[in-house]
């Protein structure tokens, strides 16, 4: 039975060897990319176009029809793809429809080399797009899936090689087009085993961020003609992709990435940067083997889930993306679900409104057959879209019970045993676990958020009335735990550097926030005690602004030797309670100074403000408001992701009641620093 997917939907594969079919109310080109775990496309190389139409495990066609087929073995890919996008895009020039909703909408299906359909997807709701990337076959613990995904782009196909972070985008999609033009009819071949390129792992990859969306309303999809072309081999002359260095081969350190992949602002107190690269290469580190992909039962059932079964070069790298991957995974699948609802809604009212435009529905028992009819099957839809919900979040629920206790301090939550053990690295990590995540579906479901080290952005923990929902109306009760949250926020930092590589200073003008900080206090890691006070507030921005000039001196002059001593290199961390309180316009100045420059140099924020505070400024401040990465310390939707959209619920990392986790932690960090002062 073909599974008829609907936008975020996906299905298993039961064969490798396919032909994805694609017809389309008018003549279009066909592409397909390869990328590897992380949805990373390494070149041009790995783009299989009209104008280089064979790579190793996949064949498109090289002109522009109505009707395709994409041959495809999912056994002859690279062993580091893990991933084939399937694009399509109208052609240019005169008399070509201006966009695909002008069009009927295309439909695909994936099916076996014997026949047999395996999925099909009919790409509703485009409209200005020209572009649209239509489906993705990904490797998952093993096993190969596919996914509707149904992106399209209204900028066309430069805009959609760029959002696959190609930098040869343009020139790319100027030859792409070319070649289709004047390309030769070819009948496509079934697939043939290749020789395999050398491992294609890569030390730089991307998350994938979608930028020009459009909704999608899921119909019925229609049976397309089969093209039962001739077949030839693959053209085995196809480019090599690149090959990842030899293990134990010292490389450059890599660029940090520009912001955070989660930091996308729902509430729209920040801008949503959806396109950014991330760089999963931990700076300094020496590759790693990868250990082989599990792989699936001999029953077709999916392997038990494997604590860092994801690629990377050490562990901790592993882990990472593997909490990244079922972030993501968890995002396409209540994607899914909720388009499926979506369509059983408007399909129950496209019936209902049918029923009672046709005269004869309105009297006798007819009209309130059809009416049950019509719930009856909406019922039923939405039930088995449930079933598929279900099934993946046992398999993500899973996953995470054997993930969760896996995670290195850094990722982990504080009720987690390994904090037990804690010892001070010798190293910084390459990540750190700012919460959790989950959405209204999944609530038993907690996805760590974990965000990149060095941080890119400064935080604000939100203790006012926007952060306040029905369980904590008190203010002072929400100032209590943003506190609280920054507290042990500055004590993961601590924790997880090593000693003398992170300090943290502390502003509290009123004192309000002694209590808070007294475990920073008490244990002697804070580098100098609490600022209190406009003298006291003045002093430290001053000594902090100071820092970042001859920091940003002395890197843009290639001298660091050239600091002068009294300068603290080691990276720190502001914390401000209470802003704006104790602050004059000239220490309002330095603060937005240092949460623009300071970061760039190991200077980072963490304010613990109500925004209102602050209203008396004015619109002065909405930079620093945007500039900042929005944290509450009780759960609040305020987050979305990069890929759908998805509103999702952010619950800090605080520690559990009662516990003393936090005094241990802070007590080894002290006697470590004792050491090393």
């Amino acid at each position: 039975m073909t599974a008829e997917l609907v936008r975020g939907q996906n299905h298993p594969l039961s064969h490798v060897r396919l032909t994805i079919r694609v017809s389309a109310g008018a003549p279009v080109l066909a592409g397909a990319m390869l990328g590897d775990e992380n949805g990373t496309v390494h070149g041009t190389q790995w783009v299989a176009h009209p104008g280089a139409p064979a790579l190793p495990g996949i064949e498109v066609s090289r002109q522009c029809a109505t009707e395709h087929r994409l041959a495809v073995d999912l056994d002859a890919l690279p062993e580091a793809v893990h991933r084939v996008d399937v694009f399509l895009a109208l052609p240019t020039g005169a008399g070509v429809p201006p966009r695909f909703g002008a069009v009927a909408a295309p439909h695909t299906v994936v099916e076996g080399l014997d026949g047999t359909e395996l999925a099909c997807y009919t790409l509703t709701g485009l409209d200005s797009e020209t572009a649209v990337l239509a489906l993705e076959l990904y490797r998952r613990q093993g096993a190969w899936k596919v996914r509707a995904v149904g992106q399209g782009y209204a900028a066309g196909l430069t805009a959609l090689l760029a959002d696959q972070g190609l930098r040869e985008a343009a020139d790319l999609a100027a030859a792409v087009h070319e070649s289709a033009a004047h390309g030769p009819s070819r009948a496509l071949p079934t697939p043939s085993t290749a020789p395999a390129p050398q491992d294609t792992s890569a030390r730089e990859t991307a998350a994938r961020a979608p930028q020009d969306t459009s909704a999608t309303v899921p119909h019925d999809a229609s049976a397309a003609a089969r093209d039962t072309s001739a077949s030839a081999p693959y053209d085995t002359r196809a480019p090599e992709l690149p090959h990842a260095p030899a293990p134990g081969t010292a490389e450059p350190r890599p660029s940090y990435p520009a912001r955070n992949p989660y930091d996308a602002q729902a509430s729209g107190t920040g801008p949503r940067d959806t396109g950014a690269r991330v760089d999963y290469t931990h700076p300094g580190r020496r590759p790693h083997a990868t250990p082989p992909p599990a792989a699936a039962d001999t029953d077709g059932r999916p392997a038990p889930p494997v604590a860092g079964d994801a690629v990377g070069w050490s562990m901790e790298e592993r882990l990472y993306n593997q909490v990244w991957g079922m972030f993501e995974d968890l995002a396409r699948t209540i994607a899914a679900y909720r388009s499926a609802v979506e369509f059983a809604d408007s399909r129950l009212e496209k019936e209902l409104d049918q029923a009672l435009t046709d005269p004869r529905g309105r009297l006798g028992t007819a009209g309130e057959t059809a009416r049950e009819a019509a719930h009856t099957r909406r019922t039923q839809l939405v039930a088995q879209a449930r079933a598929v919900l279900d099934r993946d979040l046992a398999q993500l629920t899973a996953e995470s019970e054997v993930v969760e206790p896996a995670l290195p301090p850094a990722y982990a939550g504080w009720d987690n045993p390994v904090w037990h053990g804690y010892r001070m690295p010798t190293e910084p990590p390459m990540a750190l676990r700012l919460g959790d995540l989950h959405l209204p579906e999944s609530v038993p479901l907690r996805i760590p958020m974990l965000v990149r080290l060095p941080l890119e952005r400064g935080l604000w923990l939100d203790s006012g009335s926007a952060a306040a929902s029905d369980g904590f109306p008190d203010s002072a009760q929400l100032r209590h735990l943003a506190m609280e949250a920054a507290v042990a926020l500055a004590a993961r930092l601590l924790a997880v550097h090593p000693a003398g590589d992170f300090a943290v200073q502390v502003i509290d003008p009123a004192g309000a926030g002694a209590a808070a900080f007294a475990p920073l206090a008490r244990t002697g890691v804070l580098a100098a005690p609490p600022a209190t006070g406009a003298a006291g507030v003045r002093q430290v921005l001053e000594k902090l602004t100071r820092r970042v000039d001859l920091v940003q001196m002395a890197v843009r002059g290639g001298a660091p030797e050239s600091l002068p001593a009294d300068v603290d290199t080691a990276r720190q961390l502001l914390i401000v309670n209470d802003f704006p309180h104790g602050f004059d316009d000239r220490a309002v100045t330095r603060l937005r100074y240092l949460a623009d420059e300071g970061p760039d140099v190991g200077v980072h924020l963490l304010l613990v403000a109500d925004r209102e505070d602050a209203a008396a400024y004015g619109p002065l401040l909405d930079p620093l408001w945007r500039s900042l990465m929005r944290l509450t310390p009780v759960p609040d939707d305020h987050l979305a992701d990069p890929w759908v959209g998805h509103a999702w619920t952010y619950e800090p990392s605080l520690v559990p009641a009662g516990s003393q986790i936090v005094h241990q932690v802070l007590a080894e960090v002290a006697r470590n620093l004792t050491k090393h002062r």
